[in-house]
């Protein structure tokens, strides 16, 4: 029998769909295995059919993502779930048989990582220090948000106070209504020299 393999891309959100349709198809299912990258996990899936091993990759997983279990199909995958889990740091969400993070005893949390524990800490470090700086933005957005309805507030105030005045000086004799808008623009005048002399 010839064998040969072939290689595709799957997404994270399809790993239960696509071991279903392979488990309707016939396929025998082999195993999965982690790959690590530098802030990221690939996660193979490999199944056999007549000669031809499909190695489905879920590419740059990122490290607090989750990922459907196949044990509802694939009853075996258990095996290689929990092993993923516990090296990898990739939880698997509805696992048939859950060692809950205890299938080896491990002395290091995740220790299949490439990353040094000072590397590890500096991107933490970072990613507080993004943290830190995008809620500075987000609360200086809402101040100005803040500033722009109060002024808008502010404009509404002068306007209702303006068409109030100008219903007084309509209800007034025009010899007073005069003499009070004269002395409402003279205080106005004056306020702004006030202001240009400051």
């Amino acid at each position: 029998m010839h064998l040969s393999t072939e290689f595709r891309i799957l997404a994270a959100s399809d790993v239960h769909a696509d071991a279903a349709a392979r488990k309707a198809e016939g396929w025998r299912y082999v195993q999965m295995l982690a790959v690590n990258n530098e802030d990221s996990v690939d996660v193979v899936y490999s199944y056999m059919k007549d000669g031809l091993l499909d190695n489905a990759v879920v590419e740059a997983l990122p490290r607090d993502a989750r990922l459907a279990s196949i044990t509802d199909v694939y009853l075996e995958a258990f095996v290689c779930e929990n092993e993923i889990h516990d090296l990898f740091g990739i939880p698997f969400d509805g696992l048939a048989i859950d060692f809950l993070g205890n299938f080896y005893r491990l002395s290091t949390e995740s220790p299949m990582t490439i990353i040094s524990p000072e590397k590890l800490a500096e991107q933490e470090k970072q990613r507080k220090l993004a943290e830190k700086k995008a809620k500075a933005e987000a609360a200086k957005t809402a101040k100005a948000a803040g500033e722009a309805a109060s002024a808008t507030d502010a404009k509404a105030d002068a306007a209702a106070l303006d068409a109030e005045m100008e219903a007084k000086l309509a209800a007034m004799p025009p010899e007073k209504a005069a003499k009070v808008r004269a002395a409402m623009e003279a205080k106005v005048k004056k306020q702004a020299e006030d202001g240009r002399d400051a």
